[in-house]
């Protein structure tokens, strides 16, 4: 479920997919052969459904986050619930790298679909090449492509805006927020124990990149100390995209 909620950005959509997929899997059990493991194969059904929902929707913007920032600080009722979610849940912690993760799912809708799929099937559920070749009917030379294709779009986009690892980066918000939601907490105390931040200046930026990917990886965005927080702003992004791409 984590899968198609990183890419729908739809707690709805992933839901209803998951539905979907498990009674499509069901009613075509006989048809699997093995000629692939029961996990390719099910993610292959679920993959052919989410593009054949997201097939005629728009690509969200790089700017993602900037035009977001501005409707959720202008945004009372959100900031509200938000905090009243930070209060009261046991998930409704704020950690800058829950943040990481949920502004990889904004950004990462700027992609087109099949580099979309191919950079989360490899970077963060770890298929193999051959895998995500049976799970997208494509040749592994094109999967290979839109690997390397999408790696290099979304290590530009970080490069130059996200200020976790290039100080003059115009993205402030993992830190703003935890000013937000931790007034009491120290940023930079917190930065320090996130290796990507600290080792910002030291690693290359395919190292950088890969250590992003391994803070997804480590998270669930429905089962983390922080889910229904984010949970609640990425639905608050999801409308103001909406809107934005009428």
């Amino acid at each position: 479920k984590s899968f198609l909620l990183r890419l729908t950005a739809s707690v709805q959509d992933a839901e209803d997919i998951v539905q979907d997929t498990y009674l499509k899997a069901q009613a075509k059990i006989n048809t699997f052969r093995g000629e692939s493991s029961l996990k390719t194969w099910v993610f292959s059904i679920a993959s052919n459904l989410a593009k054949d929902l997201l097939k005629s929707k728009k690509r969200w913007p790089e700017t993602v986050t900037d035009i977001c920032r501005e409707e959720t600080l202008g945004n009372k009722p959100f900031l509200q619930e938000a905090m009243h979610i930070r209060q009261t849940s046991p998930q409704g912690n704020f950690e800058i790298r829950e943040h990481i993760a949920f502004c990889f799912t904004c950004v990462s809708k700027s992609l087109p679909l099949e580099e979309h799929l191919v950079i989360l099937l490899k970077e963060v559920y770890d298929f193999k090449i051959k895998e995500i070749a049976q799970i997208l009917q494509l040749s592994e030379a094109m999967v290979k492509y839109h690997l390397h294709v999408s790696r290099k779009k979304m290590m530009d986009i970080f490069d130059q805006r996200c200020s976790l690892i290039n100080k003059q980066g115009i993205c402030h918000q993992c830190t703003e927020l935890n000013g937000i939601f931790n007034p009491k907490q120290k940023a930079q105390e917190e930065l320090v124990k996130i290796e990507m931040a600290r080792e910002a200046e030291n690693r290359s930026r395919d190292d950088l990149f890969d250590l992003r990917m391994k803070i997804l990886r480590e998270l669930d965005p429905f089962e983390s100390g922080a889910a229904e927080l984010q949970l609640h702003h990425l639905e608050h992004n999801r409308l103001v995209m909406e809107k934005y791409l009428e």
